[in-house]
C-alpha cells in the first residue's frame, strides 16, 4: 500500500534481475549465486539453532514433525504445492538451466543433488521461524496462520532477544532479498531464453524487450495497492 514507493523499489529490483541476465548464466547467474546462497544458509542454520534452543520452542517442534493425521490430505496437497513451486515445476527453468550443463555432468547426479538440498532447507526453514512462533507467542498454535508476518513480524521478535539484534536483521532481510533475486533472476532467464530461442534474438535484444514488458506488468502489480486500487 505503500503507493509509489513500492515502485521504485520494484523498478530498483527489475533493474538489478535485468543486469544480472544481460552479463550471462556464468558471468552474471552463477557468480551471483555463489555468493549469495551460501551466506543465506549458514545464517539460516545459525537462526535455526538460535530458535529450537528457546524456552517453549520444543513444543513447537513436535508441532511441525509429529504427523496430524486428521489433516492429511490437505497436508499432501499443501505440500504438492510447494514442491512445484520451490522445485519450479512445469515453469520452464528446469528445461532452461538444464541446457546450460555441460555434456560431462551427470543430469540424475544433479537432480538428485537438488531434492536432498531443496528437502534440507525446506525443513531447515521449518525449524527456524515455527519453534519461534510457539516460543514467542506464547505456545499460541494460532499464530502459525499469520502468513507473511511470520517473517516480517515472528522473526524480527527472535532478533531482539538476540545480541546484535540490529546487525543480525539487516543481514538476514538483506540475504532473503538476495533469495528473491535469485527466484527473480531464474524466472526471467528462462523467459529470455525462450525469447532467443524462438524468435532469434541476441541476449542483448531479448533482455531489453522482455525487460520493457516487466516494467509495465510489475508496475500494475506494484501499484494495485496503493494508486491504481481504487481505478475500475
Amino acid at each position: 500500500t505503500g503507493g509509489f514507493s513500492a515502485e521504485i523499489c520494484f523498478i530498483i529490483f527489475t533493474f538489478i534481475t535485468l543486469a544480472i541476465i544481460y552479463a550471462g548464466v556464468r558471468n552474471g547467474i552463477e557468480r551471483v549465486s555463489k555468493f549469495m546462497m551460501p551466506i543465506l544458509i549458514v545464517l539460516s542454520i545459525i537462526i535455526t539453532i538460535y530458535s529450537v534452543t528457546r524456552p517453549g520452542a520444543l513444543a513447537g517442534v513436535k508441532y511441525f514433525l509429529i504427523p496430524n493425521f486428521e489433516n492429511f490430505w490437505m497436508t499432501v496437497v499443501a505440500a504438492m504445492g510447494q514442491m512445484f513451486y520451490s522445485l519450479s515445476i512445469a515453469m520452464g527453468i528446469l528445461i532452461t538451466f538444464g541446457s546450460y550443463m555441460k555434456k560431462d555432468l551427470s543430469i540424475e547426479d544433479s537432480t538428485k543433488n537438488v531434492e536432498i538440498f531443496d528437502t534440507a532447507i525446506a525443513i531447515m526453514a521449518g525449524l527456524m521461524i515455527i519453534p519461534a512462533v510457539f516460543a514467542f507467542s506464547g505456545g499460541d498454535p494460532d499464530a502459525l496462520n499469520a502468513g507473511p508476518s511470520l517473517m516480517f513480524i515472528t522473526i524480527p521478535k527472535m532478533f531482539e532477544s538476540m545480541g546484535l539484534s540490529t546487525v543480525v536483521g539487516i543481514l538476514f532481510f538483506t540475504l532473503v532479498l538476495f533469495a528473491a533475486l535469485t527466484s527473480s533472476i531464474a524466472l526471467t532467464e528462462s523467459a529470455v531464453s525462450t525469447f532467443q530461442d524462438e524468435f532469434g534474438w541476441g541476449r542483448k535484444k531479448a533482455t531489453f524487450i522482455l525487460g520493457g514488458i516487466m516494467l509495465v506488468l510489475g508496475s500494475l502489480s506494484a501499484l494495485g495497492y496503493g494508486p491504481l486500487a481504487c481505478v475500475k
